[in-house]
């Protein structure tokens, strides 16, 4: 569950849409886990994608 912290407290902070990429080099978990924890955000709705491949927290 910590990585999904971690990941969860990068989306929130981040001042702009990221890719799974990004998400995975600036919060020092592996690619494959971020992959897994970002499925799971998009299907319970916390993230949504403005432009294709990147990736933003869900306001309000």
């Amino acid at each position: 569950m910590e990585n999904e912290q971690k990941i969860i407290a990068f989306f929130k902070t981040a001042p702009k849409p990221v890719s799974a990429g990004q998400v995975a080099e600036g919060t020092a978990v592996d690619r494959k886990e971020v992959d897994k924890v970002m499925a799971k955000l998009k299907k319970s709705g916390e993230i949504e994608s403005p432009k294709v491949c990147y990736w933003q927290w869900k306001q309000g």
